[in-house]
């Protein structure tokens, strides 16, 4: 009998412990053979901004480009709705010089009265050294999240929060894999963000699960972390939801230059929530988390004066 507990969070845990593996491993694999979509930031590529007579119409523009070469091209509103701007990864056999005036040409000829106001090539270093730099940055500070966890608390609970992040950040990426959905930098800083969400959130459950351990005396490691979950359900519901209401709108209302950058947090957040359950606090379970792993904390702060 669960004491205080509305939902029996971990009856399930070892089902969906395989399918957080298997999330995980079916994510690892697209990832090898699909790779990920990667946006003009990291290969670099043609931008056109022009401007329309009257508010411009993507699809339409969307389909001329397809039906040349430029299939590949992002189509999107740039300020005004007057105002499109067009990212052109690289082309093989297209002389970057020209793939301006190529992509101006076909949108004259589909509509007179485009003006051209800006053209640019843009070159993949920038999102090289980002990209490098956001690998070396996420790995200092997942190790950094690790002493912080063990310090506050044990380090079955770090190796809990640590697991978690990483289990949040592949399935992410999966996510983007498999839908081949376009991975720029917005997406980038959004996978970044979903790192810090998920972190507090098993901090909360975590703080919970340590003061519960302490306090209970007779339940045992399936109650306690029940009812922890059960305490903090309502402020992880409450928090997930309405930053997901505001998500959602961003991604219908927000137009394709936010697209990934609000979907990758949609998915991030699920993910995230879910994990500080099913994983984090699962994987306590697995190392077998006891009363006994926090008396010498105890046993400290008797002795001290």
């Amino acid at each position: 009998m669960l004491s205080n507990s509305r939902f029996n969070f971990m009856g399930p845990r070892k089902w969906l412990g395989l399918v957080s593996i298997a999330l995980v491993i079916g994510s690892l694999v697209s990832l090898t053979i699909n790779f990920l979509n990667l946006g003009l930031d990291f290969t670099g590529g043609t931008q056109i901004e022009v401007e329309y007579p009257q508010a411009a119409q993507l699809p339409a523009i969307r389909q001329a480009l397809e039906d040349s070469a430029f299939g590949e091209a992002s189509v999107q509103h740039f300020g005004r709705p007057e105002e499109v701007l067009v990212r052109v990864p690289p082309v093989a056999g297209e002389d970057k010089d020209k793939v301006g005036d190529q992509v101006l040409t076909i949108l004259q000829n589909q509509t007179p009265g485009v003006l051209l106001k800006r053209v640019e090539f843009v070159g993949p270093q920038v999102g090289e050294e980002l990209r490098d730099k956001s690998g070396v940055a996420l790995i200092i500070a997942l190790g950094l999240m690790l002493i912080y966890v063990t310090l506050r608390f044990r380090f079955k609970f770090a190796v809990g929060a640590v697991v978690a992040l990483f289990h949040d950040v592949i399935i992410v990426l999966g996510f983007f894999s498999v839908s081949q959905l376009n991975f720029d930098l917005t997406a980038l800083a959004a996978l970044l963000a979903v790192i810090g969400y998920s972190l507090n959130d098993t901090i909360v459950v975590s703080d919970r699960v340590r003061e519960n351990f302490r306090k209970d005396r007779s339940g045992t490691p399936v109650d306690i972390i029940n009812d922890s979950l059960n305490q903090t359900l309502s402020r992880t519901l409450m928090t997930s939801f309405t930053t997901l209401l505001v998500l959602f709108a961003l991604a219908v209302l927000g137009g394709e230059l936010i697209y990934a950058f609000s979907l990758a947090l949609v998915v991030g957040i699920v993910v995230g929530t879910y994990s500080s359950i099913y994983v984090a606090s699962n994987l306590l379970l697995v190392q077998n988390i006891s009363r006994e792993d926090f008396l010498e904390v105890e046993q400290v702060q008797d002795d001290m004066p």
